[in-house]
């Protein structure tokens, strides 16, 4: 029944469109102050962020908006739903559009609700790449393929996703985006934490926030890494969050005790450490305050330790100590 209503509020709305963008108008434009104040006003429900009964003329959703929580995810994306809980996932609303005149072409929409602004980075992050995409102006920052469309706004990270056919026009897919993104706390803002890795040397859009076993080691909860080129060299540099010193501490005794380096976590305070990783080759790591700092995948250990020193600084610059 609330489901119902809800459908039934949201079917009145008509899709408000910025000045050039009248391809997306719907039967009536909405006023511009109504958008706005519709932007501004805080989110009740996830499904609110998705346009009904359609987006555009000749693409109707096929029914309501469906909700997905924490015990039904993987009913929607089985197989991917365990990447999305250790970044704070809340809530999934999703709904397929149609084509009017080809039945078998259509349009998922899927406004997933993270934990924070960096959560959803840290999703987005994931499906991020640099091969077949173009980057579209939406949300925070997003990307456009031949088939899909990926963006993140606030703490919310919206996939769209082209059904029926390998390819379909980019416009169809950014008008969406764009009404949705309308719809989203209106925050073009990128985390904070990524202002750290604003280094030489470091490749633009190949920070990555992992939410969970950073490098795949456990007692590095959670961090960013991100590639850079030294030389003509592609190395990996990276930051573990942790919550205190304390906690940065033991995981830096952690990893030098599995590094067979043990009588070097006494290391002091914005040291670093150089050894051999199993899985990564050469290593450098240091603690400042609450951050490990370091860098992997090198043969030049001095330029390394330079980018990771560099690094280091920023962390504490943005972050604190």
């Amino acid at each position: 029944m609330i489901r119902m209503k809800l459908a039934a509020v949201l079917a009145a709305v008509i899709l408000f469109l910025a000045p050039g963008a009248s391809t997306w108008a719907a039967a009536d434009d909405r006023p511009a102050a109504d958008a706005k104040a519709a932007a501004i006003k805080e989110m009740k429900s996830t499904a609110d962020a998705l346009p009904i009964p359609a987006f555009a003329r000749g693409w109707k959703a096929e029914g309501p908006v469906r909700l997905f929580d924490k015990d039904n995810l993987f009913d929607h994306i089985d197989g991917e739903a365990e990447l999305y809980m250790p970044y704070g996932f809340a809530e999934l609303a999703a709904v397929t559009y149609i084509n009017a005149a080809n039945a078998d072409l259509a349009v998922v929409a899927d406004v997933y609700r993270m934990g924070s602004l960096l959560d959803a980075f840290g999703i987005y992050s994931n499906y991020r790449r640099s091969d077949d995409t173009t980057a579209v102006k939406v949300g925070a920052e997003g990307f456009v393929s031949s088939a899909q469309l990926l963006f993140y706004q606030d703490r919310y990270f919206v996939r769209l996703s082209v059904s029926g056919a390998d390819k379909l026009d980019q416009e169809i897919l950014t008008g969406l985006a764009r009404d949705i993104s309308r719809r989203l706390p209106p925050s073009a803002a990128k985390p904070r934490e990524l202002e750290a890795f604003a280094l030489q040397g470091v490749i633009p859009k190949s920070e990555r926030y992992i939410a969970k076993s950073l490098l795949g080691y456990a007692f590095f909860r959670r961090g960013i890494v991100a590639e850079a080129l030294l030389s003509g060299e592609r190395i990996q540099v990276f930051a573990v969050i942790e919550d205190s010193e304390a906690a940065a501490r033991k995981a830096l005794g952690e990893y030098l005790a599995y590094l067979g380096k043990p009588n070097d976590k006494g290391i002091g305070e914005g040291g670093f450490v150089a050894a051999a990783d199993p899985l990564f080759g050469k290593v450098i790591v240091g603690r400042r305050g609450k951050h490990l700092i370091g860098a992997i995948r090198f043969k030049d250990e001095q330029a390394a330790r330079s980018l990771a020193e560099a690094l280091q600084k920023r962390v504490v610059d943005v972050s604190g100590p």
